[in-house]
């Protein structure tokens, strides 16, 4: 029952669980690997199961829950979920927690509802911190560049929104690495450093390790928090016996059929191989491989089930790729 008194596990923080790591040159250390509300935690799921999974987060060393205002479905209706997870159970654990959200996709009808604009991202964040009922969230980020706001429009509104108190930190999320290069100087040269970038980087898409935005990042002394580390759930045990009937792919809700094509299933297969000799499922070698690099601060997992989260979670305690293990991986890949 929604009802019920959580109280947080005693041993969230046992050694040997769930490490943390060093957000680029800042004091903030971020779990291994966070959880994200893209998908699972709108008013099309059941809140009971939202909360579950927040709480199990939690109470296995889980201390990053990362949003955006317009995730669900609908939109804003993840941040309302979270929202009410906090009223009921959270609450009290508020200064243990590090909580993100993000604008810069359309959010609501009108020409004031999407891009980079100071008024879109200042009235979302309003929006957002009513919606999750917090006085300030960790970090905001522009949750993409927009070319047709002047940039020192878009990265003022995440100084002043820090300068404000509503938000500690700013953060960038998807903007190219020549752009993210100008948002880290202007950001510092007005003591309001970029905690963190955030972008897509898994086995299957490494633009954002070999492209700039990675290196970048660490250049700059800002963290670099990976999304979409199981490509959509391509990199999990999923299809590699076929399409299920309720899965993304067969739906067609955000992975298309055709990209999983026999010749990307085979590596998968050959991947998941590697991952069973080392003990682990398809979905904890792709994050384990993530988490090999060093300049990667954190990774962030959906997940549509408690038991679904808790494996994601044991790769961050597992054995590091061997150099060995990451030669095949990278046989495979190539």
């Amino acid at each position: 029952m929604i009802n019920e008194v959580y109280a947080a596990a005693a041993d969230r923080y046992a050694a040997g669980s769930m490490p943390y790591r060093r957000c680029g040159r800042s004091g903030i250390l971020l779990p291994a690997v966070s959880l994200g509300l893209w998908q699972n935690f709108g008013d099309t799921a059941p809140l009971e199961r939202s909360r579950e999974m927040v709480r199990y987060a939690f109470d296995h060393g889980v201390t990053h829950f990362d949003l955006a205002n317009n995730y669900g479905p609908s939109y804003g209706s993840a941040e309302e979920t979270f929202g009410r997870i906090m009223h009921s159970d959270m609450r009290p654990y508020r200064h243990e927690m590090f909580i993100s959200t993000k604008a810069g996709y359309d959010m609501w009808p009108g020409p004031y509802g999407v891009g980079g604009s100071r008024k879109y991202l200042l009235t979302s964040l309003e929006e957002s911190l009513r919606r999750m009922h917090l006085d300030y969230v960790d970090v905001f980020y522009s949750h993409r560049f927009d070319p047709d706001t002047p940039i020192g429009e878009t990265l003022q509104a995440l100084v002043d929104a820090v300068r404000s108190g509503k938000a500690l930190y700013a953060g960038i999320s998807n903007w190219p690495a020549a752009e993210a290069a100008r948002a880290y100087a202007y950001l510092a040269a007005r003591d309001v450093p970029c905690l963190l970038y955030q972008g897509r980087a898994n086995m299957l898409d490494r633009d954002r390790m070999a492209g700039g935005e990675l290196q970048g990042a660490a250049d700059a002394g800002a963290g670099f928090i990976a999304f979409s580390p199981l490509a959509q759930g391509v990199l999990t045990d999923r299809y590699l016996h076929g399409i299920p009937a309720d899965s993304r792919a067969a739906q067609r809700r955000t992975l298309p059929q055709e990209r999983l094509s026999d010749e990307l299933l085979g590596r998968v297969r050959r991947l998941a191989d590697i991952a069973a000799e080392r003990g682990q499922s398809m979905a904890q070698l792709a994050i384990s491989w993530l988490l090999t690099d060093v300049r990667i601060t954190s990774v962030i997992v959906g997940a549509s089930s408690t038991a679904q989260l808790a494996d994601n979670l044991r790769a961050a305690s597992a054995p590091p790729l061997t150099p060995e293990d990451m030669r095949r991986v990278e046989d495979i890949l190539a």
